[in-house]
Formats: C-alpha cells, sequence, structure tokens
C-alpha cells in the first residue's frame, strides 16, 4: 500500500485549522507567489515521493499542492517506487538519498532512462559524495522549509523562473 492512502486516511480523522485560521504557517504565502503570475509555481499535476520518512514525506506533500500539484503519491521503499512508475506517469519525483535499506541511486538512473526529471532530499548538504553522473542532480536538503522548497523546484524547473 503506497503511503498516501496511509496519508488520507489519516488526515481525514484529523481537524484542520489552527486558531487564527493560519493552518500552515505564516511563511506558506511564499510558495503561493509564483513567478508565473500567480497560476502556481508549476504545472505538474502527478509527482512521486520515495521517502522512507512518512513525517517528511507528507511535509513535502505539504507544500508541494502550495505550489499546485494536484497528485502526489508518497512510497517508501524503491520497490515500491518502481512499483508506482509502473502503473502511473509521473511529471517528475523527489528522492529520498537514504532509504535506510540502501541509496536511491540506481533508481535514480532508472528515471533518468526513462525521462523523468526527478530531485534528491538529504539531510547531506552538498551532493560531493553522490556518484559522479548524479553529482549535477538539484538537492534539497533536510529539514526543508517552504522557502528551500520552492528554491529546490525552480532548480529543477528553470524555465518557470
Amino acid at each position: 500500500m503506497f503511503y498516501s492512502k496511509m496519508v488520507a486516511e489519516f488526515t481525514e480523522s484529523v481537524p484542520c485549522g489552527a486558531p487564527g485560521g493560519n493552518d500552515v504557517g505564516e511563511t506558506a504565502g511564499v510558495l503561493r507567489q509564483a513567478p508565473d503570475g500567480g497560476h502556481g509555481l508549476m504545472n505538474a499535476i502527478r509527482v512521486l515521493v520515495l521517502e522512507d520518512s512518512l513525517i517528511i514525506a507528507m511535509e513535502a506533500e505539504d507544500m508541494l499542492r502550495l505550489t499546485g500539484v494536484e497528485s502526489i503519491d508518497i512510497v517508501g521503499s524503491v520497490e515500491q517506487a518502481r512499483a508506482a512508475i509502473a502503473a502511473e506517469t509521473y511529471d517528475f519525483a523527489l528522492l529520498d538519498v537514504n532509504l535506510g535499506e540502501g541509496m536511491s541511486f540506481g533508481f535514480a538512473r532508472h528515471l533518468l532512462d526513462i525521462g523523468i526529471p526527478f530531485g534528491f532530499v538529504s539531510g547531506y548538504s552538498d551532493t560531493g559524495d553522490f556518484p559522479p553522473d548524479l553529482q549535477h542532480i538539484p538537492l534539497l536538503v533536510k529539514p526543508f522549509d517552504e522557502t528551500a522548497m520552492r528554491d529546490f523546484l525552480l532548480r529543477l524547473f528553470p524555465a518557470v523562473a
């Protein structure tokens, strides 16, 4: 089962909103201030998030929704990610580098082969220790906030800027 189904079940049971009506934090407007005239940061419809930490994946999902992404599938392993891309079409993917069970570099190369854009998410602050053929891939450093996500997406899709 994809994490996104578990997330949907969980979020339906959690009341929304916070005192004062601000349920996403005061900086959430940063992502809504898109460079394309307010139509969202990008035109991506479906995104795959490969992340073994459900909390981090859910935070990324919230931020991606603020940019206009309509559908986000969260998976926790390379096997689930391979099954997801075999079943669905994705506009791009976010890949956690270290999945506990191993690294996501092999899957990243597969995405390159089939033409799905992607970026890495990692607690490591640079790509210097990544394989040489993947050092050019945009990196979102954990922990990240809305501004960091927006900057990362602009690096991933520079034509939007």
